[in-house]
């Protein structure tokens, strides 16, 4: 018969096929009783098989010397030599064990079963125990101990080798020494545990998958308190964190470079016994990446101008490191590039701008050449810029109610479209969209309420913009005036103060109001808040006629009304100025000499510094001026002049007392005006620019009720003086 030639490595691997089929179950094991391997002939031994199994199940094949022996229960009785073993249903064949029966009289007998590491107990045994006085034990005919009186010798932490014992025993029969040798013994120590063997959850993983590694070995239920630890190894790298206590280890990732020769090892902490597992061949299976897709990642889905943009590089399939890159049409540089073990991978653009806008494509590459995306578009929206409100009016000064203004809101950059709202004071007064950018406007009808701050918002729902406030002043033309005299009295006479009060009941200040006699303008008054302004004019007998105003606030004149005002006669001062004239020249005349007298008398007083204070200011004739009146027309060129009364223009002579606020003393007023036909009498209030005044005052002392009646004129030419003239007192 032939057989098939096998190279080395296809006999290495079925040599481990048929190892891993035999250690497929535990090995079963022998108990001898008595538990020794060798005894003397014509005595029995009881042989126990057991597996890992409290109780076997089902029939013992027993077995002699290699072959079968028969089958039968757990337990058997021999009493001829040979090397027995057994097995069970659940288990793998035993360990054979060298059961010797011997005729000698001395025998060297150990004990069964004996482990790695474990001690052993030797006994030297005669057939006549009681004549023997030494027994010596050697181990490679080396003694190792000499014992008298002691049953068993122990010998600790066995190990499997080839060592050989044997023991004389010797002692004196009828004073001749004698001594007798066993023959030689191998002691039969088992494996404390088999070699282990490595099991892979696959010998041929994808790539990216999980491995599990198991390192298998058991111990004999008589030793299963050992404590067992477990190593594992590619080629000579120790994987995970060295010895552990569980014979499993999990590898969670398997890539490429992960293949390579696995094994593991077995140790029992005590003894310490080590033993490795044969070597196993893993091969990871790498696939080739296939349908690479590109997408895009932006906050809130929107591509927007200035924020980040995302590429997400993707594989639907493929295995170990990928090599991604991103590129966009038109640039030759790529755009960037990652290299990792993962199915997608990012590119972050950070602050895109609008020349980032193109069509972009990425690429995925594991060693079998790059795969490429298909192309995506990316366009971007930007954010409204602030916006911009204009307001474009009719007119090129003010605006006035009733115009039609136009509000004007743009931006200079955004996106379409684009939402605007037009504000009042933050009140909404509209909206309006421009679909493809650009700005809008809104027309406003003005009212009085109109004016105030305006401003526009533009929206592209990228942000809100809001322009800055823009100031509109709706101006208000003035209403016609109405003109009132104060006091509203229904006569009025020559001499009185009268107030011209001018007011719109509408209009924007500041208004200018105008006050005309006969369209003959007196004068003008702002009011730079609105409401009215009032004139006052001291009234003449020339101040009779027609009065009217005008208000004006550059919106155009409205012209009040016309007030026809009307005199009765003089005012009661001007009737006393004349009677008190009258008896003046009557008295001047009589009193001419005495005149004279007391105006001598005077100028020496005044030379020599004697006159007495009054109260009365004295004015000299270039400081006489007319009183202004109330009111800014005092200056107008068009005011009219007023003159004084005809009535009072025909008297020549005036006296008139005047009492400075001394009640012992009454002077009297005497003056005359000297006039032609070619030159008329001057009014009383006006003189010649370096002309003294022809006036002369004349005291006269009350007579008090408590004086005496003589004394009242007493001295009569002694109590009159000449004093000058006050202007003040020709106005009073």
């Amino acid at each position: 018969m032939s057989f098939p030639c096998h190279r080395p490595g296809q006999v290495a691997g079925l040599l481990q096929l048929l190892l891993l089929t035999l250690a497929t179950f535990p090995k079963a094991f022998l108990l001898l009783t008595p538990p020794w391997s060798t005894t003397f002939k014509g005595e029995k031994v009881t042989l126990t098989c057991k597996d890992h199994h409290s109780l076997a199940q089902g029939y013992i094949s027993w077995y002699n010397n290699g072959d079968f022996l028969k089958k039968g229960p757990e337990t058997i009785q021999i009493n001829e030599s040979g090397r027995y073993s057994c097995k069970t249903q659940r288990s793998s064949l035993s360990d054979p064990v060298h059961v010797e029966f011997l005729s000698d009289w001395l025998i060297l007998q150990a004990s069964h079963p004996v482990f790695e590491g474990d001690d052993v107990d030797l006994r030297c045994r005669g057939k006549k125990e009681k004549d023997i006085n030494e027994k010596i034990y050697y181990r490679n005919n080396k003694v190792i101990r000499r014992d008298y009186n002691s049953e068993v010798v122990r010998l600790h932490s066995v190990s499997r080798d080839n060592s050989k014992y044997h023991c004389t025993a010797s002692g004196e029969s009828f004073w001749i020494r004698w001594e007798e040798i066993s023959e030689p013994l191998k002691i039969q120590v088992q494996e404390l545990f088999p070699h282990p063997v490595l099991r892979a959850s696959s010998s041929e993983p994808i790539e990216g998958s999980p491995v599990s590694l198991k390192c298998e070995t058991w111990l004999p239920p008589l030793r299963s308190h050992i404590q067992l630890q477990f190593c594992f190894f590619r080629e000579d790298k120790v994987l995970g964190s060295g010895w552990i206590d569980s014979p499993e280890l999990q590898i969670l990732t398997m890539w490429n470079e992960d293949s390579g020769s696995y094994w593991c090892q077995a140790k029992a902490v005590t003894p310490n016994i080590i033993k490795k597992s044969l070597r196993s061949r893993i091969r990871v299976q790498r696939i080739p990446v296939s349908d690479v897709n590109l997408e895009i990642q932006s906050p809130g889905g929107q591509l927007i101008e200035g924020k980040d943009l995302v590429l997400i590089c993707s594989v639907a399939k493929g295995t170990g490191t990928v090599t991604f890159s991103w590129h966009r049409e038109g640039t030759e540089r790529r755009l960037g590039r990652k290299i990792q073990r993962a199915l997608s991978a990012e590119l972050q653009i950070a602050a895109v701008r609008g020349q980032d806008a193109g069509r972009y494509y990425c690429s995925a590459d594991n060693l079998y050449g790059p795969i490429l995306s298909k192309r995506i578009r990316v366009t971007l929206r930007s954010p409204v810029s602030r916006p911009v409100l204009t307001v474009r009016a009719p007119r090129a000064r003010a605006v006035v109610v009733g115009d039609v203004v136009e509000l004007r809101c743009e931006t200079q950059s955004g996106s379409p479209p684009i939402l605007y709202r037009f504000y009042h004071e933050d009140v909404t007064l509209g909206s309006s969209s421009a679909p493809s950018g650009g700005g809008v406007s809104f027309n406003l009808s003005l009212t009085t309420e109109h004016s105030g701050n305006y401003s526009c918002e533009a929206n592209n729902s990228l942000g809100a913009q809001h322009s800055e406030a823009v100031p509109l002043r709706v101006t208000v033309p003035v209403s016609r005036p109405v003109l009132t005299f104060n006091p509203a009295r229904a006569q009025v006479v020559v001499g009185d103060l009268l107030e011209l009060r001018c007011e719109v009941q509408r209009g924007s200040p500041p208004i200018l109001y105008w006050f005309y006699h006969e369209d003959v303008i007196l004068g003008n008054t702002s009011a730079p808040f609105g409401g009215g302004a009032s004139f006052n004019l001291s009234l003449t007998t020339e101040h009779s006629g027609n009065y009217s105003c005008g208000a004006d606030n550059g919106l155009g004149v409205q012209r009040s009304y016309m007030v026809t005002l009307n005199f009765t006669g003089l005012s009661t001062n001007k009737v006393i100025h004349i009677t008190v004239g009258i008896i003046g020249w009557l008295l001047s005349m009589l009193g001419l000499a005495a005149t004279a007298s007391l105006v001598s008398h005077f100028r020496t007083q005044r030379k020599s510094g004697g006159l007495r204070a009054t109260g009365t200011p004295s004015y000299s004739p270039k400081e006489h001026r007319e009183p202004s009146r109330s009111g800014p027309s005092n200056t107008d060129p068009h005011r009219p002049i007023h003159s004084e009364p005809a009535a009072l223009m025909e008297l020549q002579p005036v006296y008139s007392n005047v009492s400075p606020g001394h009640d012992n003393l009454v002077y009297s007023q005497i003056w005359s005006s000297h006039h032609t036909k070619e030159n008329p009498a001057p009014s009383p209030k006006t003189h010649q620019k370096d002309e003294e005044p022809a006036i002369i005052y004349s005291e006269v002392k009350k007579a008090h009720p408590d004086d005496h009646e003589g004394q009242a004129h007493e001295d009569a030419a002694e109590n009159y003086e000449n004093l000058p003239c006050a202007p003040l007192a020709l106005d009073r």
